[in-house]
């Protein structure tokens, strides 16, 4: 009996036959790329940016907190390719798509990365396919938007398929979270939502080849909204807690050690911690994302847009303690040279996605005031969406340190020398609280922020 085109799929993933293709080779699909290469499965890894491609030939680790040896063995490995040329996809049995989903500068969502994806995948589209979306995104994306996009460039293409009967499409959102060491790609629990019984259960199995749990859910639908309600349960009280800091600050407590005492209660509380403003690509994003779909069902996401609103006005609010510190000293904002310590919007990591730390530098230079950077992880600036600083990372040592009227604490790298600016800054503001433990000595040298 012949098998049908999904049968031989189902087949592949079971003798680790199958062929997948990851779309996008940055912080998300080039870790799930190798941990599906790790479970036997061969990949092929698509970028529309050629300098990927060129550091795999090169074997340049572009990520380096992924590690040399992971990028190693992927680029060394007969069961790994990489490529700019779409029109492979149909070599792939499996397509994920792990594209960016930004805002437009209204702060709606953009998710023309999504669909272009989508229109490529349909221009190569054959059945026996399995196509899953990873990009967070709101409820209903991967029904509509994305399928959509699909189908419609198939069609174009001469191809009559559809979804279920000839090939299969399921909604799987990416949980990666750079840096951190106490969970991997692999132990990850990973949500799975197709858009019908069988797609959901194929792709199951087909990340069951490279990770350690995987769990159904009833839809994409359902899978979509859960990684929406992670993002947005973080930015809801980093929120919260930025709020206490405007509140405590006018009270003169530090909400810092507030929640450090909060955190003492063994039930009942979880702590966040301010900071300059949010980065990453999924916090400071997803809110909206939300916000724009409840506006379609006719509702109003108000709990989370104020969220929204809190956080995003942290930059300003650092600057403004900055520029008020610094006149009360005489150093005029036009004046004023100032150094922003970290560009990444994490600690230990190079990712720079929506730091809050360029708008720092945005807002100081609209001020008039001279701004720099120091980041151990970035050595200088390249031109993106939404800036191009033109910017070299400074050395830190006692003289450059001094030079500055101020130094703000946007990014709290361990490979600071705390110590070093306690000595010799003129002016610290600390968004972090990194300099907790030098606050006598610094006296009214040290602002928090």
């Amino acid at each position: 009996m012949t098998m049908s085109p999904l049968d031989q799929l189902e087949r592949k993933i079971a003798d680790r036959s199958v062929v997948v293709g990851v779309v996008g080779l940055g912080y998300v699909g080039l870790p799930l790329a190798s941990a599906l290469h790790s479970g036997g499965a061969r990949v092929i890894g698509f970028d529309v940016d050629p300098a990927k491609i060129t550091a795999f030939t090169e074997r340049k680790n572009y990520l380096k907190h992924l590690g040399d040896e992971m990028f190693a063995e992927l680029a060394a490995s007969d069961r790994f390719d990489v490529t700019t040329d779409f029109v492979r996809l149909g070599e792939a049995d499996v397509v994920i798509v792990c594209v960016p989903t930004p805002l437009r500068e209204d702060r709606s969502p953009n998710l023309s990365y999504v669909t272009d994806t989508a229109r490529a995948i349909g221009t190569t589209l054959r059945p026996g396919q399995l196509i899953v979306l990873e990009s967070t995104t709101y409820p209903g994306t991967t029904r509509r938007e994305f399928l959509g996009a699909i189908t419609e460039s198939a069609s174009v293409h001469g191809q009559s398929l559809r979804s279920g009967e000839n090939f299969l499409v399921a909604f799987s959102p990416e949980r990666e979270d750079p840096g951190r060491k106490s969970h991997a790609t692999a132990t990850i629990p990973k949500l799975v939502g197709g858009l019908d019984d069988r797609a959901t259960r194929v792709a199951c199995d087909l990340y069951r080849i490279g990770i350690r749990e995987v769990i159904p859910v009833s839809s994409a639908e359902v899978a979509e909204a859960a990684k929406i309600l992670e993002n947005v349960y973080r930015a809801v009280n980093i929120a919260l807690v930025n709020e206490m800091k405007l509140i405590l600050s006018d009270m003169d407590i530090d909400v810092f050690e507030v929640v450090r005492a909060a955190a003492t209660k063994p039930f009942g509380f979880q702590p966040f911690y301010p900071g300059p403003g949010l980065g990453g690509h999924c916090i400071p994003i997803d809110p909206y994302y939300l916000a724009h779909r409840a506006k379609e069902v006719g509702r109003e996401a108000r709990f989370i847009e104020l969220a929204g609103e809190i956080n995003h006005a942290m930059p300003a609010y650092v600057v403004d303690k900055c520029m008020n510190a610094l006149q009360t000293r005489g150093v005029a904002p036009d004046r004023a040279r100032v150094l922003v310590l970290g560009l990444a919007y994490k600690p230990d990591i190079d990712d720079v996605r929506e730091s809050p730390s360029f708008e720092l530098i945005e807002l100081l230079r609209e001020k008039g005031s001279h701004a720099d950077y120091s980041d151990p992880f970035i050595k200088a600036t390249w031109k993106m969406r939404r800036y191009n600083l033109g910017l070299k990372s400074v050395e830190l040592t006692p003289d450059s340190v001094a030079s500055y009227d101020a130094v703000i604490i946007s990014t709290n790298h361990t490979a600071f020398d705390y110590e070093m600016l306690a000595e010799h800054a003129r002016l610290v503001v600390d968004t972090r609280d990194a300099m907790r433990i030098y606050e006598s000595r610094m006296g009214d040298r040290l602002i928090r922020a």
